[in-house]
């Protein structure tokens, strides 16, 4: 089951967490913003779908940047990223598939009543650090001798 990633742009870039993991550098910050999503693997699986939404109209270097990369890139032109959005959510064949990245309270509460997943900036660009895979801790609290004590504990008051 592959996963369809639509991604309110500039809601990305003006986060200050984003601008804090981005490298000041002569390249556009929607490109930055591309490469960070493809190299971090934001997104996950290679099959996943992405989509990176932003408002107003495409540049010609930004078109030539993009057509590398394996990622649809929409300009919503006369009307808000917001609403192509809710647009895209609302056309989507199977919206429990979908997951929705924007801090914009209202998109959030939109996509949530369609069935589809909504998930904050700093949520999707520090997801794999909270991950809780890479929070679990091999090495138990209580040693092996404590845990006996207190199962016998246990089972002296509850198996009678």
């Amino acid at each position: 089951m592959s996963l369809q990633f639509i991604i309110d742009g500039y809601n990305i870039i003006h986060h200050p967490c984003f601008r804090q993991l981005i490298a000041k550098q002569i390249k556009s910050p929607k490109i930055q913003l591309i490469e960070f999503i493809r190299i971090n693997k934001l997104c996950g699986s290679l099959k996943n779908k992405i989509t990176a939404v932003f408002d107003g109209y495409s540049d010609l270097a930004f078109s030539k940047e993009v057509e590398k990369v394996d990622m649809g890139i929409i300009f919503s032109r006369k009307e808000s990223a917001d609403e192509e959005i809710k647009k895209m959510v609302e056309e989507s064949d199977n919206p429990k598939n979908t997951v929705v990245v924007s801090d914009d309270k209202e998109i959030r509460f939109f996509v949530k009543s369609m069935g589809a997943k909504a998930m904050g900036v700093e949520e999707f660009i520090k997801g794999k650090e909270k991950s809780p895979r890479n929070n679990i801790s091999l090495k138990p609290e209580l040693t092996y001798t404590q845990m006996h004590k207190i199962n016998q504990e246990l089972k002296s008051i509850w198996l009678k």
